[in-house]
């Protein structure tokens, strides 16, 4: 009968730590992709949270931009501001014009300036306190309307939004989404 010496365990553990350490590598391996316009409109409808349209702006402005829009060209337009800005409006909304990142593939134009990209999970829900927990109906609405814009994968969601609640907690959006890889963001501005 052999035993299990504390050599074999340490060669276990290293084995199993370089298994990790390869895992996690090829989950950072970069990906060529290429910035593709977008354009939308989003108006927001909910019962619990009400927007300013300039709140309502700020809040979807800082989603694109955590979702891996490209802050040069990112231009977010407050629209229906019947109640002026800085007071709540009763349907806000915003037009959106963007760069997002899309993998290279046959469809792409010929002469596309390629870009690395790595994947990188971000968390879209707000930290969850009781100020935070109006933006429930907001973030279904993110992950209906513009989460699709985007390339992502792993998406996580849970939601327990009832409408006139507050509810900390009540929802969670996380997703892996393309960004420029590190080297690729110190080189500057691409397209």
């Amino acid at each position: 009968m052999e035993t299990f010496s504390a050599s074999r365990g340490r060669a276990l553990m290293v084995g199993l730590a370089l298994a990790a350490c390869g895992a996690a590598l090829a989950d950072e391996a970069t990906v060529q992709a290429s910035w593709a316009p977008r354009e939308f409109r989003f108006t927001y409808q909910g019962f619990t949270a009400r927007y300013s349209c300039d709140g309502l702006s700020d809040r979807v402005r800082a989603v694109l931009l955590l979702l891996g829009a490209r802050k040069q060209d990112l231009q977010v337009t407050p629209t229906g501001c019947s109640n002026g800005f800085g007071r709540a409006t009763p349907f806000p909304g915003v037009a959106v014009k963007m760069s997002v990142l899309e993998p290279l593939n046959a469809a792409t134009p010929q002469g596309t300036e390629p870009l690395a990209s790595v994947w990188r999970n971000v968390d879209v829900s707000r930290p969850q306190s009781l100020a935070a927990a109006g933006d429930c109906e907001l973030t279904e609405q993110v992950k209906a309307s513009i989460l699709p814009l985007f390339t992502t994968r792993a998406i996580e969601y849970r939601s327990t939004c009832v409408p006139h609640q507050l509810t900390p907690g009540g929802t969670t959006l996380k997703a892996d989404v393309l960004v420029p890889a590190p080297a690729a963001a110190a080189a500057g501005p691409a397209g």
